[in-house]
């Protein structure tokens, strides 16, 4: 299905959240120095923009600059993370920002969506507000791992400055900044949901530029959005596909690799992960196809023979992929990853 503009801006009246306010002003947590972003060009007018680690923003975002105004690809963590992009793009176009896509729901991907009033639309897949609405954003395996274990790791910080001297307590204390406004920024999160959004594809045409909108079917969430540039040759893929594996918590890693197929056969040059630098070697779509199939096959076969899931996490052998993946040959989080699958193989995941 596909939707011109016209169609966008109806949605966005029917379903564009209330409570939505834009503000100017500089939300809590977003006191840096020096610059929290690089922005790297993919293609003419088109960026990436990469945390510098003056302030946490976790995720890369997409920066499409179009004839008159700016889409932004994901919202990073917080507000005070959005907010300091929307800042910082003032060094490469003074466009308003117009358009927002949410890749998926997760909090590092969508928090920073309140920053953006009536005069933005904010799309994303139908299955990420749904999850944005019930607060789902704001627990789990990706929530716990970024902002629940925040104020442990204040307190270690703290500890670590305290023995430390010279030049080890000057960065143990600015790492200690840091973590600081991270932990002010999630605590003014207020999870915004899309309020415009798809279940299957959207193309916008802004200007010269065609902008299509896709859902390639279950992955790294049930509701992943690429975002693919058919003149330029660029796909900004979110988590779908990183250089590396990506967390599983929320996965459908029975479904993730043929949705990776449908990746694969589009007709681009780049890809703009969530995470890592842009890479053009399609190889390592095939390279993570080949981690996913074999991960639920060993998840099939445990649970059918009813291997208890804390003994199967022990079990899972990913070693064959060490060669490509050799820091994470078991895969990220495997604690979430083996019981996001046994919650899918006895048909107890909350979605």
């Amino acid at each position: 299905m596909a939707a011109t503009l016209g169609l966008l801006l109806v949605l966005a009246a029917l379903v564009r959240p209330v409570a939505t306010q834009s503000t100017n002003a500089r939300p809590p947590g977003s006191q840096y120095s020096g610059k929290a972003f690089n922005f790297i060009k993919v293609a003419e007018d088109v960026y990436i923009a990469v945390g510098t680690g003056a302030l946490s923003v976790v995720c890369n975002a997409g920066i499409i600059v179009n004839e008159n105004e700016v889409m932004v690809v994901d919202t990073h963590i917080s507000p005070a993370a959005a907010w300091a992009l929307r800042e910082e793009l003032k060094s490469i176009t003074t466009k308003p920002v117009r358009y927002v896509v949410n890749t998926h729901f997760h909090v590092d991907h969508a928090h920073g969506n309140q920053i953006y009033g009536p005069e933005v639309e904010v799309i994303g897949h139908e299955f990420a507000r749904q999850r944005l609405l019930a607060g789902d954003s704001m627990r789990g395996g990706a929530y716990d791992a970024l902002i629940a274990n925040l104020p442990a790791q204040l307190a270690g910080l703290k500890a670590k400055a305290g023995a430390a001297s010279g030049a080890e307590r000057s960065k143990i204390e600015t790492q200690l900044a840091v973590a600081e406004q991270s932990l002010a920024a999630a605590n003014s999160v207020k999870p915004t949901p899309p309020n415009v959004t798809l279940s299957q594809s959207m193309t916008l045409f802004r200007g010269g530029r065609e902008i299509r909108l896709m859902f390639l079917g279950r992955g790294h969430t049930g509701g992943d959005v690429v975002v693919f540039l058919p003149r330029e040759r660029v796909a900004f893929t979110g988590d779908l596909q990183l250089a590396n594996t990506s967390y599983m918590g929320d996965s459908y890693p029975a479904e993730w690799a043929d949705t990776l197929e449908r990746l694969k056969a589009l007709d681009f040059d780049t890809m703009v992960p969530g995470h890592g630098t842009p890479f053009t070697d399609k190889a390592r779509i095939t390279y993570f196809q080949a981690y996913l199939r074999d991960f639920w096959q060993q998840m099939q076969t445990m649970h059918a023979a009813k291997v208890p899931m804390a003994e199967a996490e022990k079990r899972l052998d990913m070693s064959a992929h060490a060669k490509v993946y050799p820091s994470v040959a078991p895969p990220i989080s495997t604690r979430t990853a083996v019981e996001r699958a046994y919650a899918l193989l006895d048909k107890t995941a909350k979605y």
